[in-house]
């Protein structure tokens, strides 16, 4: 998406060799425009899959999830809880994920009403690096017998495992911007595939 692949470019920052920061304008302070543009996309990408729900994590997910939603026609979000809620304590599904980002494990929480058996669900994120939040969430999906119809990704890091491992075991994952590497405070973004 092009308009993604630019503001990365013009305002993303790499750090180290494997941070890429892009939160003025992903995930802490979110640009509007630019993510509805991103719902539509993965909306026409994924239209005809025919979503029932759209499903993401908590909170950097809520956004796009919402976005990728309203536009496949106001399908209903939902997001698993990373913490335990006095409301919420029974009648769940539940996976840990590693947050790469956080350095700590979570549990991933979902009601089983709110996911119901025999859906199809989209799975909506901000980053993909090593797969391990949408590997919680195809859990929680596989523990309710719901169908994953695909992944919807703002921006994988094509130089960790995440998303090889996503499309060698058969999953359709878009990926909106794809960084190659990072050198020098720099982020290289893969050409896209025409």
């Amino acid at each position: 998406m092009e308009e993604l692949r630019r503001r990365i470019l013009e305002e993303g920052e790499g750090i180290g060799h494997d941070i890429a920061r892009v939160d003025m304008f992903l995930n802490h302070r979110i640009d509007t425009k630019l993510l509805f543009s991103m719902g539509n996309a993965w909306a026409e990408h994924f239209r005809e899959d025919r979503p029932d729900l759209v499903l993401t994590v908590e909170a950097s997910g809520i956004a796009m999830a919402l976005a990728a939603a309203h536009a496949l026609g106001d399908l209903p979000v939902v997001f698993a809880k990373k913490g335990e809620t006095v409301v919420q304590q029974e009648n769940l599904v539940q996976a840990p994920v590693y947050s790469y980002t956080h350095k700590q494990e979570n549990i991933i929480r979902v009601d089983r009403h709110y996911l119901p058996a025999g859906s199809r669900v989209l799975i909506i994120d901000d980053f993909l690096a090593d797969g391990e939040a949408v590997r919680g969430l195809m859990s929680l999906c596989r523990q309710q017998e719901a169908e994953v119809v695909g992944v919807g990704i703002a921006v994988e890091k094509g130089f960790q495992p995440g998303g090889r491992f996503l499309r060698e075991n058969g999953v359709k994952l878009q990926s909106l911007a794809v960084i190659d590497r990072i050198e020098d405070g720099k982020i290289i973004l893969r050409p896209e595939e025409g």
